[in-house]
């Protein structure tokens, strides 16, 4: 275990909240999505940045204990900013990999607008569940079963709101869960101040070729279908750049996946992959 991943694991619920105030403990939420404060672009760290992406950091995101056991709500911004990853603080987010009928997999090239992670190559969907009562899932939060549902209902709303994807091209009952993984990573390099730290549910999906896509270009510069030859290319184009948790997917569990789109149940598991 790595000194980080210690720091980490120490960081029970009464210690997260005292540390960081600004969480509001899961008893006290109000099921809104976003933080009543108002983030502004007047604000140093946001110096530069997109109004619409600066006002998309005042979503509330679930943040987590070691053990993926929510504690309360935290802004996006909060959760984000570096100085809060090192001391430990953790929140919850999914992956979608989206293929066709053809086992092509969806892409989306990060908008330039984007305050983490701009440019870069990544699968079709990343994001986070809101603190609210539909995406922390349905009964007893604490159940990794509840959370898969949650994360599944992130992950619609966002695939139409990053891609234009209706929900009747994206059931929810249509995505498979199969692992979770918890890493950290700064966006850009070790000295910027931003970057993720996440407990990561990874959820697959295939549908039809035609399905709708209808990119917001806010979130999205570009899109494309890939083959598992075209990915593995695209790896060697020193001129392309890919999110980290992208690359560590890639090498740790996907071209698996890909083999065996029609029998994924064998993949499922329990456990949080940690890749610290």
């Amino acid at each position: 275990m790595s000194a980080y991943e210690t720091v980490v694991k120490a960081l029970d619920e009464s210690s997260i909240l005292a540390k960081w105030p600004e969480i509001t403990p899961l008893a006290k939420t109000t099921g809104l999505l976003t933080s009543a404060g108002s983030a502004s672009s007047e604000e140093a760290v946001f110096e530069g940045h997109d109004e619409e992406q600066i006002r998309l950091m005042e979503e509330l995101c679930i943040v987590l204990d070691y053990n993926d056991m929510p504690v309360g709500a935290g802004t996006k911004k909060l959760c984000h900013l570096m100085d809060n990853i090192n001391e430990g603080l953790l929140h919850r987010a999914f992956s979608v990999f989206l293929f066709n009928e053809d086992g092509q997999l969806l892409l989306q090239q990060r908008a330039d607008e984007k305050i983490t992670f701009p440019n870069m190559w990544t699968n079709t969907c990343c994001s986070h569940p809101l603190c609210v009562k539909s995406e922390l899932g349905p009964g007893d939060f604490s159940l990794l079963n509840s959370a898969v549902e949650g994360a599944k209902t992130a992950a619609q709303r966002k695939l139409f709101h990053e891609l234009g994807i209706p929900g009747g091209d994206c059931p929810v009952e249509k995505f498979q869960f199969l692992t979770r993984i918890h890493y950290k990573s700064a966006s850009g390099g070790e000295e910027s101040k931003w970057g993720e730290h996440e407990v990561d549910y990874i959820l697959i999906l295939q549908t039809k070729n035609d399905i709708t896509i209808d990119a917001n270009y806010n979130e999205v510069r570009d899109y494309k279908w890939v083959s598992q030859d075209d990915l593995k290319s695209m790896f060697t184009d020193k001129n392309l750049v890919f999110t980290p948790w992208f690359k560590l997917i890639c090498e740790t569990f996907l071209f698996q996946w890909w083999g065996s789109l029609s029998d994924l149940s064998q993949f499922e598991d329990k456990e949080i992959h940690r890749l610290l």
